[in-house]
C-alpha cells in the first residue's frame, strides 16, 4: 500500500519509431505511443505493480477461510477473480490499474456478515452477487455521479479509516498480540509466545522494506514470517508447486434467494457503497498520478467501473468477496505503466499463481498479520481530510470510524456515520446542508435498528 511520488518522465525517454509496432497488434489495442510508453516500460510497470499486490492471494483465503470457506478454493477463486477483473479492466478500459478481492471488505464479509450477523457464507457470496449488480446498473445509467457527490466527505473518509481500524483489530487478535478479557474485553496477548513475535518481527520488517522502496514490501514480510515459522514455529513444508487445487467447493455456491430477504438488504448496502467509494477513489487516484485525467476527469471512468462491477459478480460465481481497484497499481504506475498492458501482464501472473497453491496452504495467520497491521496503518492517514473546525463533520466522521471496530461490523460504523450526520446537522438547524442521498441510507439504517435489532 505504498505511495510512490508523482511519477516524471525522464529527460532521456526514447518514444517506439519501429513502423511493425505501431502497426501490431499490442499498439493498436493499448495505443503505447499515444500514451508514450512501450512494451518493456509496460511489462515491468505490470510486474512492479504484481509484487506490490500480490500478498492477496495470502491474505484473502487466510480471511475467508475464517468464514468456514475452503481455503485452497477460495485460493483459486481469488487468483481467477484478480486474473478476470484485472485483464478487462486492461482491454476493456486500457487503464494501468490492476483488481483483486478488496482489503476490508473481505474482512467484512467474514467477520460481520458471517461470524457476526451468523449468515452462511454462501448467503454472504448472495449479498456481494447482489451488490455487483447495483454497482453495475448505476453505471450504466450513469448515476454514479449523483451518489457519490450526495455523500459527505467526512463519511467518505471515515469509512476508509474506521475499515483500517478494523483490519488492525484483526491483524493484532491473529498474531496473537491482543486476545480476549472477561474484564476489560480486551487485553495484551502472551508475547513470549512464538507467534506474536514472529508477528512483530514481520510488521517492522515490512514498514522498513517500504520505506526504502523495495518492490514487494508486503509479500517479503509475509514470506519472511513464513520462513521463520517453519525454523522456530513448527509449521509443516508442503512443497511450493503443484496442479492447481479444486475450485468446486465454492464454484457457483452463492445464494441469492437468502441474500434477498429482509435481513441482509443493509448487508447489500454497505457491500455496495464501500465497492462504490474504493473504486471510483481509487481508479481517480491512480489514473491522476498516471497524468491520464483531462480536467479533473478520466475520459473512460464508466468503462472502468464497468470492469470493476463484472469483476465483483464474477469473484462472486467463483467464491470470494468483491473485487476491486487496487490502490498499489500506483506503485506500477510509478514504473512508468500507462495503458491497460501493465494490467494484461498482473493478469497474467495472477493466473501463473494457481500453481502454487501448496505454498499458500502454509503461510499461518500471524504471517499475514503484518501485512494487514500495515495496511490499516496507511488507511488511516485519510482521516487528514476531515474538517476538524465542525463538530457536525467531525463526530459523525470519529463515530463511523470508531464504530466499527468496537462493534467489529463495517455496517454499524458506516450507520453510525450517517444516521449522527443526519440528527446533528437537522439539531443545528443546518438540514438544507444535507444531501437527500444521506438522509435515504440514515432512514434506512434506522429502520434496520429499530426492526431488525438481531441483524
Amino acid at each position: 500500500m505504498s505511495t510512490p511520488e508523482p511519477y516524471s518522465e525522464p529527460k532521456d525517454a526514447t518514444l517506439p519509431t519501429d513502423p511493425a509496432l505501431r502497426r501490431s497488434l499490442l499498439e493498436r489495442l493499448f495505443r503505447l505511443r499515444e500514451h508514450q510508453t512501450d512494451v518493456r516500460t509496460e511489462l515491468l510497470a505490470g510486474v512492479t505493480t504484481f509484487l506490490t499486490m500480490a500478498y492477496i492471494i495470502f491474505v484473502n483465503p487466510s480471511i475467508l477461510g475464517d468464514a468456514g470457506m475452503p481455503k485452497d478454493a477460495v485460493f483459486v477463486a481469488t487468483c481467477l477473480a484478480a486474473a478476470i477483473g484485472t485483464m478487462i479492466m486492461g482491454l476493456y478500459a486500457n487503464y494501468p490499474i490492476a483488481m483483486a478481492p478488496g482489503m476490508g471488505l473481505n474482512a467484512y464479509f467474514a467477520y460481520t456478515v458471517v461470524k457476526g450477523m451468523g449468515f452462511s457464507w454462501e448467503a454472504a457470496l448472495g449479498a456481494v452477487f447482489i451488490s455487483g449488480c447495483l454497482f453495475l446498473l448505476v453505471t450504466l445509467f450513469r448515476i454514479r455521479e449523483w451518489i457519490v457527490n450526495g455523500i459527505p466527505q467526512a463519511i467518505r473518509v471515515a469509512i476508509t479509516a474506521g475499515i483500517g481500524l478494523f483490519l488492525a483489530i484483526i491483524a493484532l487478535k491473529n498474531a496473537g498480540i491482543i486476545t480476549s478479557s472477561p474484564a476489560t474485553m480486551v487485553t495484551l496477548g502472551d508475547l513470549h509466545q512464538v507467534p506474536p513475535v514472529l508477528a512483530i518481527i514481520g510488521f517492522f520488517a515490512t514498514v522498513a522494506m517500504d520505506r526504502m522502496k523495495i518492490k514487494g514490501a508486503i509479500l517479503i514480510g509475509i514470506l519472511l514470517t513464513t520462513v521463520l515459522s517453519f525454523l522456530v514455529g513448527g509449521n509443516t513444508f508442503h512443497g511450493i508447486v503443484s496442479a492447481p487445487p479444486s475450485i468446486d467447493p465454492t464454484l457457483f455456491k452463492l445464494d441469492i434467494s437468502t441474500a434477498l430477504s429482509i435481513g441482509i438488504l443493509n448487508v447489500v448496502l454497505v457491500f455496495f457503497l464501500v465497492e462504490l467509494f474504493d473504486a471510483t477513489g481509487t481508479l481517480m487516484g491512480v489514473a491522476s498520478r498516471a497524468g491520464l485525467l483531462k480536467a479533473g476527469r478520466m475520459d473512460r471512468l464508466n468503462k472502468a467501473l464497468m470492469a470493476d462491477s463484472t469483476a465483483i459478480m464474477a469473484g462472486s460465481f467463483l467464491g470470494t468477496s468483491s473485487t476491486t481497484a487496487y490502490i498499489e497499481s500506483a506503485s506500477g504506475v510509478q514504473a512508468g505503466g500507462r495503458t491497460g498492458l501493465t494490467a494484461v501482464t498482473v493478469a497474467l501472473l495472477f493466473l501463473a499463481c494457481l500453481f502454487i497453491a501448496p505454498l499458500a496452504g502454509t503461510v499461518p495467520a500471524y504471517a499475514t498479520a503484518p501485512a494487514l497491521l500495515y495496511v490499516s496503518c496507511l488507511m488511516l492517514r485519510e482521516l487528514v481530510e476531515i474538517d476538524w473546525s465542525d463538530a457536525t463533520e467531525v463526530v459523525p466522521a470519529v463515530l463511523t470510524a470508531l464504530g466499527m471496530p468496537f462493534t467489529y461490523s463495517i455496517a454499524n460504523g458506516v450507520a453510525f456515520g450517517f444516521i449522527s450526520y443526519a440528527a446533528l446537522k437537522l439539531l443545528t438547524g443546518r438540514a438544507r446542508d444535507v444531501p437527500v442521498m444521506v438522509w435515504i441510507i440514515a432512514a434506512v439504517f434506522i429502520f434496520k435498528f429499530y426492526y431488525l435489532p438481531g441483524h
